[in-house]
């Protein structure tokens, strides 16, 4: 039987066919913004034909050998046979986890802000930490991390941050993040020592904009736009001019702000990606909204959701309250390791879908 079923291999090929007509258009180049992302999806759909055509390829060859093997009595071959057919089953199993990256913006960058909750300057620190975990996990992934914002606390940690992490399938593995993260530990700034519960939340977008996948239009009548100096880390190279940039889209009241580059039209463009893709979401959670509400359903306040706790005293366990999934290696996750969580929440959806 042929690999490519589940994948909807024959729909991908004809996928690729298309982009390759639209690639092959004199016009193609005419924009660039929509040119490049073209490219991208070609690439993306290209590597995993590739890769169902190879194991297709490998299959059949290793159920010829298996049969020669068996007419000479080659227990060596079939041997060979055997190891080649349980490394394709786990090239097979990775294709299908990543099948579960299918929705439309899942390919794309993801733009990741951390806003301390209530609890003062614990909170603060701990969304500090988070941002920490963040860029360490970006960077294991290879994928480019980035500053966009950084607003310092009042004595330690942040009041917030935002993230551009640009890699492929960035967004579709880091929207297993958002909502509200919580620790517990011993307060590193209680002089008494006490136990101490901080929140912090997590809200990942895909970079719509950057792609050149977004339709949304925003007159400048809808935009307070602020300027002033950066501040903070990451700022110092640019506080001395009035770089930074905040947007206010007015009939929203959405705020998006920007100071991380020396330039004020970079940041000015970096945060109108950013605002892209704040309108996107509301606009998605309206369309959510709307289809429970004709479906008689109770909609989740996924934003406002506890999704995960960090728990470093009185013992030391990661729990995610979606997927179950208990991991005690409290450090080693604060370093980066979120892939368990990650797929565990992934694998959980693709059940929930089917």
């Amino acid at each position: 039987m042929s690999c490519g079923g589940i994948f909807d291999y024959e729909g991908k090929r004809e996928k690729l066919e298309e982009l390759d007509d639209q690639i092959a258009d004199p016009s193609f180049w005419d924009d660039s913004d929509r040119a490049q992302a073209v490219l991208r999806v070609q690439s993306g759909l290209k590597k995993i034909v590739d890769q169902l055509d190879g194991a297709q390829t490998r299959q059949e060859e290793a159920g010829l050998l298996y049969e020669l093997a068996r007419e000479e009595d080659d227990q060596d071959s079939i041997r060979d046979v055997w190891e080649s057919l349980q490394s394709l089953d786990k090239m097979v199993a990775g294709l299908e986890f990543q099948r579960m990256l299918s929705g439309q913006h899942d390919r794309a960058n993801a733009l990741l802000s951390i806003n301390a909750g209530a609890g003062g300057v614990d909170s603060q620190d701990w969304a500090e930490m988070l941002l920490r975990m963040y860029q360490r996990w970006g960077e294991r992934q290879g994928f480019k991390v980035e500053m966009l914002d950084y607003q310092e606390g009042d004595q330690a940690g942040i009041r917030g941050a935002a993230l551009s992490i640009s890699g492929d399938y960035a967004y579709g593995y880091l929207r297993s993040e958002i909502g509200v993260h919580r620790l517990v530990r011993i307060s590193p700034f209680d002089a008494q020592a006490r136990r101490q519960t901080s929140f912090s939340s997590v809200m990942v977008l895909p970079d719509i904009a950057a792609e050149g996948d977004s339709d949304i239009e925003v007159p400048d009548s809808d935009l307070k736009v602020d300027k002033y100096r950066a501040s903070g880390a990451g700022g110092q190279h640019v506080n001395k001019t009035e770089s930074a940039v905040r947007l206010t889209h007015l009939p929203s009241g959405v705020v998006v702000a920007c100071q991380m580059e020396r330039s004020q039209h970079k940041n000015m463009a970096i945060a109108m990606r950013m605002l892209k893709a704040r309108l996107w979401d509301l606009e998605e959670q309206r369309r959510l909204a709307e289809r429970h509400a004709l479906e008689g359903e109770k909609m989740a306040n996924e934003w406002g959701s506890q999704i995960r706790s960090y728990v470093i005293h009185p013992y030391q366990q990661v729990t995610d309250h979606r997927t179950d999934l208990k991991i005690s290696q409290v450090q080693a996750v604060l370093d980066g390791d979120l892939d368990r969580f990650i797929e565990a929440f992934l694998l959980m959806e693709g059940e929930v879908t089917k």
